[in-house]
């Protein structure tokens, strides 16, 4: 199985992913800069977090019009999974590829912490080596991590099973208390529609080893390698 790591002006993830894949795990991985316009030779694409051109005008804004991203689109249309951490996730809100937006923390202040996460669907190829309500910890760090959308949209991603990851207590417990930046629902992830498709706030390529206190994040990871 090969994957891509995008790699975008102002990317400062892009090794993580790669190091996790390539040296954790042991797979196939190769950079994808991002004016590439051909993506057939990959089975799996990740758009890692950083600060895209700055994060000028908004955060994601100016990354969505770069070459690679049309034909990203593309990809996720004929099923292709598509991961997207923090700015990734920000990267792929703007290219219309998952509903919503991520504005200020709720605090407006940057975040960089441990949070922990509680599994919401395990039906897609980047959960299915967790369990339903499995609590995780991993970090977060974002200034835009504040996911918004209407009541229509939040219902339907509550309908749809499409709500990946919550905020909570190291006990699953959902609530405001536990939200760290304001996001509706508390969510810290969310699915599209075929599910090939995941956006996340939280980092998982930062918790993939033991001395770095959590391995949770490997089960992202793992689900994608188990879905070839």
């Amino acid at each position: 199985m090969k994957f891509g790591v995008v790699v975008f002006p102002g990317s400062n993830c892009d090794h993580d992913a790669y190091y996790v894949l390539k040296k954790v795990l042991g797979a196939e991985v190769f950079y994808i800069w991002h004016k590439e316009k051909s993506l057939r030779l990959f089975d799996a694409i990740i758009l890692p977090g950083g600060f895209s051109y700055g994060d000028y005008l908004r955060a994601g804004a100016v990354a969505r019009f770069s070459p690679v991203m049309k034909e990203i689109v593309e990809y996720a249309k004929d099923g292709g999974p598509v991961l997207g951490i923090c700015n990734g996730f920000q990267i792929l809100l703007e290219a219309g590829l998952l509903p919503g937006a991520l504005i200020a923390n709720a605090g407006l202040r940057f975040l960089c912490q441990d949070v922990f996460l509680k599994v919401g669907s395990t039906d897609s190829a980047f959960t299915r080596t967790y369990t339903e309500d499995q609590i995780l910890k991993m970090p977060i760090a974002h200034y835009h991590g504040n996911y918004f959308a209407d009541e229509e949209v939040l219902k339907r991603l509550q309908d749809e099973d499409r709500i990946a990851f919550q905020y909570s207590s190291a006990d699953g417990n959902v609530s405001e208390q536990y939200n760290p930046n304001g996001s509706k629902l508390n969510i810290a992830g969310i699915f599209n529609e075929n599910k090939n498709v995941l956006g996340m706030m939280p980092h998982p390529e930062r918790a993939a080893e033991k001395i770095l206190s959590s391995e949770d994040g490997l089960g992202i990871f793992k689900s994608l390698l188990e879905n070839n």
